[in-house]
């Protein structure tokens, strides 16, 4: 972020969500499933899950990443729709385009949900809330979808924000509510803090971030070390992130869900060639780049995962039928649902001052 921005509790964020995303593109394209149980996701017979859904499937339960053949058993009338992701990146790259009136300092963080920075914009006399609105207003005038925004001083809170109205709503927090609107969050809305955390945080009477500032930050370090110290952060309203407007990929993979397990590791060795090739033919945008590793990832008929890697410099598709037995051993005898391949690369910054070293 450029040294002209003022100080971090002056920043202005806005974060937009669009509402339901693929789903909200589907009723729009075929009007005739409006007001009806959607869901956007893989056939229950092929072990597909569901990617995205209206908010009539959400009133039986039904969410993302869910199986699709549970969410049929929740709502035996949900539609489920194949994706059409090629549409909804178009329609996306609209959504960008809209942002980019407003401020080119963006961070997408998906194909339907964004930061944007509008700190230095003097549209709207600097009204953050007025610009959120009126982005609003254009993605539903223009493309007939609607977006939930949240603004506030910093990423953390804006995020937060943009899910408190949902759906077409919008949420603001001024620098002069973050306090007492940070210490009443729930610890589960931070990001990062998963299942597991939650139940250790309770534990110890943890609930709420005002739970959180009872503590001192020294008791906070001693009982949850690093974590302490970012509870204490968040739990005051305090994000000093600036935005990320260009990041570097670090990794490329490919996997497939089979419709009926893989119970013999032949299976899973003969399925290789056709994932070896979707990955080479991915990894073509990157020839510029150098491997670091290579992993084979299986999912078990448990839900389990495993993942095992290796370091290399190129692409070796014999190092793949050497990780998967090792990686299928740790499955004890179970099928595999899932098999995936993968390639990390090497940090571009860090492989420059290796080779500049390497020069002298």
């Amino acid at each position: 972020m450029s040294e002209s921005l003022p100080p971090e509790a002056q920043r202005k964020i806005i974060h937009i969500d669009m509402d339901c995303f693929y789903a909200a593109v589907e009723m729009r394209d075929d009007p005739s499933l409006k007001g009806k149980p959607l869901a956007v996701g893989g056939a229950s017979d092929r072990r597909g899950v569901i990617s995205t859904c209206n908010y009539e499937a959400r009133e039986f339960g039904v969410h993302s990443a869910m199986a699709t053949a549970y969410a049929l058993k929740l709502c035996p009338g949900l539609k489920v729709v194949s994706g059409r992701m090629s549409h909804y990146q178009d329609i996306s790259r609209q959504i960008r385009a809209i942002f980019e009136r407003y401020t080119d300092l963006i961070e997408p963080l998906s194909l339907d949900e964004a930061f944007l920075d509008v700190s230095d914009s003097k549209l709207f006399q600097g009204s953050a809330t007025r610009i959120a609105e009126d982005i609003r207003r254009a993605i539903s005038t223009e493309l007939d979808l609607t977006a939930s925004a949240g603004v506030a001083p910093n990423k953390f809170l804006a995020k937060i924000c943009s899910d408190e109205n949902k759906p077409d709503g919008i949420c603001v927090v001024r620098p002069d509510q973050v306090t007492a609107f940070a210490a009443q969050l729930a610890v589960k809305k931070i990001p990062g803090v998963g299942k597991v955390t939650v139940a250790r945080l309770e534990k110890h009477g943890i609930v709420t971030c005002s739970d959180v500032l009872a503590l001192s930050k020294e008791a906070l370090i001693v009982k949850f070390g690093s974590l302490g110290e970012l509870l204490l952060k968040r739990a005051k309203g305090i994000d000093n992130r600036p935005l990320t407007t260009s990041w570097v990929r670090k990794s490329v993979s490919v996997e497939h869900t089979y419709a009926v397990d893989i119970e013999e590791i032949g299976g899973a060795l003969a399925a290789v060639d056709k994932l070896f090739e979707e990955l080479e033919r991915r990894l073509k945008k990157h020839q510029d780049r150098t491997i670091k590793n290579q992993q084979v990832k299986l999912k078990f008929t448990d839900f389990k995962s495993t993942t095992i890697e290796r370091s290399t410099a190129t692409l070796d598709k014999s190092l793949f039928l050497e990780l998967i037995p090792a990686a299928w051993d740790r499955g004890l005898g179970k099928g595999i649902r899932l098999l995936g391949l993968g390639v990390t690369f090497r940090d571009p910054v860090t492989e420059s001052e290796e080779n500049q070293l390497a020069l002298f």
